[in-house]
Formats: structure tokens, sequence, C-alpha cells
């Protein structure tokens, strides 16, 4: 079950995506080789996405990455190699070059299906790749021994030999921090690893890294924490103090709090049974209800999907750097990336706030 579909699209941008308009370098290609045009048919864009040159500092270390990320987590498990492909593709003709995903995702074939396409594609050191390691059965935790193993066998199944972001997943709990960072430190100088982040932290532990960072251990700079305009309690408050005083960037996950925020599920019927679909109906309610209404109003107003407008209210978030989604088809990404130009005003923010409440 997808978060949205293509019919979705077309009810939420009237029939046609500004960015689907576009065509990609594989229909600019057919241009000329007797495929017949209509007089009014756009002007093949060639040359650099137009994205290319729109990016936001990720953490201290400076690397540079589009302000949406794309995540892996259908990859494997809801769409096929050949549809995650072309997802990926769809993506980097946008201006694209950030991709998130975990050795959990569809046990590993995620990474897999990543790393195939960055090899096929030729593109490895032009993407900087994110994962979340510590939830595989085979090594999981933040043990030093599985944390090793688990970032190793991440390496093989993506075909490479470091990965640009690790993030640190705590969800099972950190039995000592201080080992765990010398795990870490000992990734990043061995080349496996560049930067560090985190995900399932809390704002204590958050403190203790950076207490131990003082004394020279590797800094947690990117936190991975599921948040929305649904679901705001776990990460507004403590936790949001404590990464907006380390200057940390924030790369939301669950953007869409699993596709409800697209507005293609709006009644328990919609949704059928699946764990897609139980995850849908926790949110659809009254609270859920006023959300759609507000986000819809907000998108007819400024002519672009609801999708676009649940991601444009995370990046007027201050602490967030480049949200992380995902998509089940490419029109879908034209859909989220055009949350990438929408700018949302102070009432707008105000009347999500009041929805939500």
């Amino acid at each position: 079950m997808s978060e949205f579909s293509v019919d979705s699209v077309a009810r939420a941008t009237g029939g046609r995506s500004a960015w689907a308009a576009m065509p990609t370098p594989s229909a600019a290609a057919s241009i000329g080789r007797g495929t017949a045009q209509h007089p009014s048919a756009p002007i093949p864009v060639q040359g650099r996405a137009v994205g290319a040159d729109l990016r936001v500092v990720l953490g201290e270390h400076g690397r540079a990455v589009f302000p949406l990320i794309l995540g892996g987590a259908e990859f494997g498990w809801n769409v096929d190699l050949e549809s995650s492909h072309d997802i990926l593709d769809a993506y980097v003709e946008r201006g694209g070059n950030a991709v998130h995903t975990s050795d959990s995702f569809a046990g590993g074939r995620s990474e897999h299906i990543i790393g195939e396409w960055m090899r096929t594609r030729g593109l490895r050191d032009d993407m900087i790749v994110g994962v979340r390691v510590g939830a595989h059965p085979d090594h999981p935790g933040m043990d030093p021994v599985n944390l090793v193993r688990g970032v190793e066998a991440s390496l093989t199944r993506l075909g490479t030999d470091r990965i640009d972001v690790l993030y640190l997943n705590a969800t099972a709990g950190i039995p000592a921090m201080e080992d765990t960072l010398a795990t870490a430190e000992w990734l990043v100088e061995s080349g496996k690893a560049r930067a560090i982040g985190a995900f399932g932290v809390t704002a204590e532990q958050l403190v203790e890294a950076r207490i131990l960072s003082s004394a020279g251990y590797p800094r947690v700079t990117v936190l991975d924490v599921p948040y929305n305009v649904l679901r705001r309690r776990e990460f507004e408050g403590d936790l949001k103090l404590v990464a907006g005083a380390q200057s940390m960037a924030v790369t939301p996950s669950h953007a869409l709090e699993h596709g409800f925020l697209s507005g293609r599920h709006r009644t328990r019927g919609d949704v059928g049974r699946s764990v897609r679909a139980s995850q849908l109906a926790g949110n659809m309610n009254r609270r859920g209800t006023r959300a759609l209404r507000a986000l819809d109003r907000i998108s007819d107003e400024l002519s672009v999907p609801p999708a676009a407008v649940a991601v444009a209210w995370l990046l007027a978030q201050p602490v967030v750097t480049a949200p992380i989604v995902s998509a089940f088809a490419p029109q879908q990404v034209d859909e989220l990336v055009r949350g990438v130009g929408v700018r949302l005003s102070r009432a707008h923010l105000t009347e999500i706030a009041r929805a939500v409440e």
C-alpha cells in the first residue's frame, strides 16, 4: 500500500505537477528522434538539475546536501528494485544528493538496492549516504562488537567503503556511551564513517555524548528523530532544546506520518488491513481531520499538494536542516520536492498549530 498515488498527485495539483512538467533527460533525448512534439510542449531541460545549487550544511563537518533527503524505508519492502531505481533517478534529476537508509529496512535489502543504484549510475562520489545502524537482527545494539559488525555488513550491502553519516540507533539502549563513542571514533579514524549521528537517543544521552566529546571522543552532530505536523511531543521538549543548543543538524524522519499527511487516506475504509493501515488508522481522529483540513486549505491557496505543505512546515522549524521523506513512485518525488520551494507565512504556521492542538 502506498502513501499516496499518482491519482492523488493529479487531484492535489489540478492534474499536473510543475516539476513533473519538466522532461527528464531520457524524455529530452527522445526529442529529435522522430517523436512528434506538440508546439506547446515544454522546452527540454538540459544540463544541471534545477535544484543542483540548492544546498544546506549538514552538521559541523560541512557536508552540503539538498534540503530534502530521500529515505529508503520502502525499498525492498513495498517498492521493488526497478521502481526504487526510478525513484532515485527522479530525485537526482531534480537536484537531490542525499539518501538515508537503515540496516533494518527490509532486512538490509534497502541498502543493497541503493548500493546497486549508485554502482550502476556511477554516482557514489556525488551522493551523501546516511545509514542508521544497530537494529539488524544479526548484530543488534550499540555495544562495540555489534556496532563494528553492523557497519561492516552495511558497507558490504551498499558496495561502498564509507558511510557519510553513521546514525547510531539507540532504540535498544546504549550499554555504555563511552564505549560506543570510542568505537565510533575508530570507525571515523579508519575511514569507514565520516560523521556521527544518532537516532532514538534521549536529551540526557546527547548531553553525556557532548561531555565525552570534550575529552576527545567524536561529536554527535546529526539527529534523526520522528517529527512532523502531528508527531511533535517526543521532540518538542528537552530533546529539541539540547539539539538546538548543540547546533545539531536535525534530519526528521516520518515527515508525512506514514503517508497520512499526504491526504490520500482519510477514512478507515481507504486503508484496508496491513501494517501501514494500522499506522494510518491511529491518526484518523478529530485531530488528524483538523490537520488535513488545514493542509488542504493552505495547499489550495499556494497551489501545491498537501504533502508539500507538510514538508514546508518541517523546513520552517529553525532546528530542522533536511527532512527525510519516502516515495513510492517518481511522480511522488515531484510532489515532495515542491515543498522545498514553499515558504509558509506566520499565519499559515499559526493555522496549522491551532489545528493540531
